[in-house]
Formats: C-alpha cells, sequence, structure tokens
C-alpha cells in the first residue's frame, strides 16, 4: 500500500503479458486477445478457471480508459488502493478528481472533495435503444442543456468581482419561517433566501454581470455521443463524469445516461444474457418433422430444424447455446437462445383422415376396455364448447346472489325444513 505524498511510477506489464498484447495496443487488439484467450480458457470448455478470471480481470481493467491510465501510471496497486480510499489527501485523490471526484468504480474520495467544496447533484437522462442495439452495440448522439459557469465573470456574477453579504439571509442563503400546525405545535420552514436566489451573496444592478445578469452561470447546448456497448442491458447506467450543471464553488457532477429497452416484437429477453422466442408448429411438424428460419438481431439467419423422429409436445422449450445476448465486457460470450413451442392442432378432421392416422399412430388406449363393456347400458353424453374464463367469471358474479337467496331461505319459517303437514 501507499502512504502519503506523490504516488510512484509503475512499469506493471502484468495484464498486458496476461492477454499477450504490448503496452500500446488498441481497443481492438485487446478485444482480439481476449476473446482468443478466453474461449481456449473457458471453465465449460475444459479450460483453466483461475486462467479464465485473470484474463477476465486484465480484460475489464485495460478496457477502460480510466482504469487503463491509471494502471500504466500506478500499476495494480494503485487500483487496489483507490477502491478502499476515502479523504482528499489521498495518493490518488487529485488523479480521481480530475474524473469529476470519483475513485475506482465510482468511489468518492471524501464527501465533499477535495478542497472542502461541496459536489453538485448529478443529472440523469433516458436513453431508450432497442434490443438490437444492445444486442450489437451503437452509438448515439444526445442533445442536452447545462449550466456553465458565466466566461464574462468567471462566475463571479459582477463585472468587478465583488459582491455584499446579502441583508436578507445575512449570507446564509437560507430563510426561515414558522406556522402554527396545531394548538401549541408550531413549524419550522427552510428556503432558498429570495433576494439572492441562494447564493447568499448581493451583486449592485450597476455591477452585475450582463452576460448571465448576476446569476454567475449560463445555459449551453451540449452533445453527449452515448456508446452503448453489446451485452449492456435495460435500467445499465452510463456515467459522464463532471458534465452535469456547474455552479460556483462546487464540484460538478455527473450526468448519468440510463438505457431503457424498447419491446421487441419477437424476441424477449429474461435475466441476464438469454433471449427466447415463441414458435406455432403444425399439428404435422410436430410429429413428422420441422424446419424454419429464425432472422436473429443482428441479420443472421438461422435455421432450426428437428432431428429425426423427433415429436415436439406443447410448451416444450428447446436451447441453442451461443446464440442469447452477448455477456456485457466479454462480448464474445453469450448466453442461450430459447425457442417455446406452441402446436395448432387441426379444428377436425375427415373420416378418412381419421382412419389413417389410426392405421399408423399407437391404439386407442381405451379400445381394449369398450370390447367388454355393455354399451347398451351406459347413458349418453354430448360434449360441448366453452371459455372455462369466462365460464369461471361467470360463476363468480352470480356468488353473491346465491348466497343472499340462501340467506332467504333460512329466514322462512321452519328454516331448512320447508313447510311441514299440519298435525291433526
Amino acid at each position: 500500500m501507499f502512504g502519503r505524498g506523490a504516488p510512484k511510477k509503475s512499469d506493471d506489464t502484468k495484464y498486458y503479458e496476461i492477454l499477450g498484447v504490448s503496452k500500446n495496443a488498441s481497443q481492438d487488439d485487446l478485444k482480439k486477445a481476449y476473446k482468443k484467450a478466453a474461449i481456449k480458457n473457458h471453465p465449460d470448455k475444459g479450460g483453466d478457471v483461475d486462467k479464465f478470471k485473470e484474463l477476465a480481470q486484465a480484460y475489464e481493467v485495460l478496457s477502460d480508459p480510466h482504469k487503463r491510465q491509471l494502471y500504466d501510471q500506478y500499476g495494480e496497486d494503485a487500483l487496489k488502493e483507490g477502491m478502499g480510499a476515502a479523504g482528499h489527501d489521498h495518493p490518488f485523490a487529485d488523479f480521481f478528481n480530475s474524473f469529476g471526484g470519483a475513485g475506482v468504480g465510482g468511489f468518492p474520495f471524501g464527501g465533499v472533495g477535495g478542497h472542502g467544496q461541496r459536489r453538485g447533484k448529478d443529472v440523469v437522462h433516458t436513453l431508450k435503444v432497442s434490443l438490437e442495439e444492445l444486442y450489437c452495440g451503437t452509438s448515439k448522439k444526445l442533445s442536452l442543456s447545462r449550466n456553465v459557469l458565466c466566461s464574462k465573470c468567471k462566475g463571479k456574477g459582477s463585472k468587478s468581482g465583488a459582491s455584499t453579504k446579502c441583508s436578507g439571509c445575512q449570507g446564509s442563503g437560507k430563510k426561515f419561517t414558522t406556522r402554527q400546525i396545531g394548538p401549541g405545535m408550531l413549524q419550522r420552514m427552510e428556503h432558498p433566501c429570495d433576494n439572492c436566489n441562494g447564493t447568499g451573496e448581493s451583486i449592485t444592478a450597476k455591477d452585475r454581470c450582463l452576460s448571465c445578469k448576476g446569476k454567475k452561470v449560463v445555459t449551453e447546448k451540449k452533445v453527449l455521443e452515448v456508446h452503448v456497448e453489446k451485452g449492456m442491458q435495460n435500467g445499465h447506467k452510463i456515467k459522464f463524469p463532471g458534465q452535469a450543471d456547474e455552479a460556483p464553488d462546487t464540484i460538478t457532477g455527473d450526468i448519468v445516461i440510463v438505457l431503457q429497452q424498447k419491446d421487441h416484437s419477437k424476441f424477449k429477453t429474461k435475466g441476464a444474457d438469454d433471449l427466447f422466442v415463441e414458435h406455432t408448429l403444425s399439428l404435422t411438424e410436430a410429429l413428422c418433422g420441422f424446419e424454419f428460419i429464425v432472422t436473429h438481431l443482428d441479420g443472421r439467419q438461422l435455421l432450426i430444424k428437428s432431428q429425426p423422429g423427433e415429436v415436439i409436445k406443447p410448451d416444450q422449450y428447446k436451447a441453442i447455446d451461443d446464440e442469447g445476448m452477448p455477456m456485457y465486457q466479454r462480448p464474445f460470450m453469450r448466453g442461450k437462445l430459447y425457442i417455446h413451442f406452441t402446436v395448432d392442432f387441426p379444428k377436425s378432421l375427415a373420416p378418412e383422415q381419421c382412419k389413417a392416422l389410426e392405421a399408423v399412430l399407437p391404439p386407442r388406449a381405451a379400445a381394449a376396455q369398450m370390447t367388454d363393456m355393455k354399451l347398451d347400458e351406459c347413458e349418453e353424453t354430448t360434449l360441448h364448447d366453452v371459455n372455462i374464463e369466462e365460464e369461471m367469471r361467470r360463476k363468480q358474479a352470480q356468488a353473491p346472489k346465491e348466497a343472499y337467496d340462501d340467506d332467504d331461505d333460512d329466514d322462512m319459517p321452519g328454516g331448512a325444513q320447508g313447510v311441514q303437514c299440519a298435525q291433526q
């Protein structure tokens, strides 16, 4: 662990050696090297588990520009130090404050910044993305408005740079009001001072900056390029450190983009990396075999077919390995594609069709029993179609009325016995 003072430079190349690339390798080189090594060492294919974990750790660090820069400058110990550090006098605090005051993994160095400044609020925006974009990855441009410090007065709000303490709040930026909420009960409420808009400062009308009108900030348009990586999921957060609204004597917060997945007409996602698709087979296909094409999210055509002699039952699932969603930061590994089969039975069959089916299908289970029974002694019944959901709803709707009728019966003279004969 490092002590106080300036951190030492490092020539640590361990992560590069694990991936088998040079220190100046591009992101494409890193991805190719990781893909090749990950496939070779994947535990599901008999690979070394420890080696696979080392590859994942190395790629996680080197694929992140911020972590890679820290690793290149100060080595692996700097990453471990950053994860548990706090306080503005930590040796890596200046480095992380350049990224908006956050340490490795987003942990801040001190709650109010490196020099006693408060941290501004993060600004959250939602970005809608299609399932295809989450599968293949994409880049989107997002136009936003934000407050920045006025360049004319450098965030002072006045031409001279001078200001006086607000007389309305005595420089606190807050005002308090009290109201009675009950007998002997008072409520004290805090709100920003309306004289200085919560700044605690007062600027004369003549000295106000003409550009920001004394507000210290102006509005600017900003275009963010959001990189949606393969395997990101609904709700994933993409941070732009230090890009939120600026304010005087405040560490600027982050802009946080939250991905919102649109519904897809064919594919559904359940869990992290799996895809689900529904497919209906005819009875002939379910019994005698099927073959159909599924157009995947990246445009590839997948041929789906049954095995010879295989029978598909209604509500049955089949899976295809490595055709699900890419795994985030391991985009060359994918989950499973599940196919849920339903079988469309014919509404009726002609007599000759029934005879043809009986010739090839197993005999009726009850056929042997029927020969020994006296059919003349059986009561014949008639089956009819019914919508069971509507039937149950109808019965539930009638239940209160029937209960009421039963209560009326109980109130009749003689109770449940009804009318009795008079005794002679």
